[in-house]
């Protein structure tokens, strides 16, 4: 490619970044919340007693300049403590507990970590044709 080239090719890559970003960030996001999900489906992580714990966690979406984010998140209180445990600790209601940790957040985010640099690199590739 030559310097008259170059102008043109960066100009069209700079209308892909966003929509390519966000795309990319809202399919790592879905994997995540299934990732999530599938290890809370029992040991090593907590077990499914009355299946109200898996479905709350969600993908949320957000804009944010030239791209998108998104949060994967429950609001269910005990989203923490199956994760890091609640060693002899009462809680706001006086229930009283020793519960070891079912921790299934971040083995999820631990095993997405390169997939997710890959999507990024294939990302790139996509918006500038594969000469990156």
């Amino acid at each position: 490619m030559d310097l008259d080239e170059l102008g043109d090719r960066l100009e069209q890559a700079a209308g892909q970044v966003g929509p390519e970003i966000n795309r990319t960030v809202q399919q790592q996001a879905r994997l995540l919340r299934a990732l999530i999900m599938e290890r809370a489906s029992g040991r090593p992580g907590p077990n499914v007693i009355t299946d109200q714990y898996r479905p709350s966690w969600k993908r949320e979406p957000f804009p944010v300049p030239d791209g998108g984010g998104a949060e994967v998140g429950t609001r269910k209180p005990q989203g923490r403590r199956l994760e890091f445990g609640f060693w002899d600790m009462t809680d706001s209601i006086g229930r009283h507990f020793f519960q070891p940790p079912y921790p299934h957040v971040e083995p999820a985010v631990n095993e997405l970590s390169p997939e997710y640099e890959a999507a990024f690199r294939d990302a790139l590739d996509r918006i500038f044709g594969g000469g990156a």
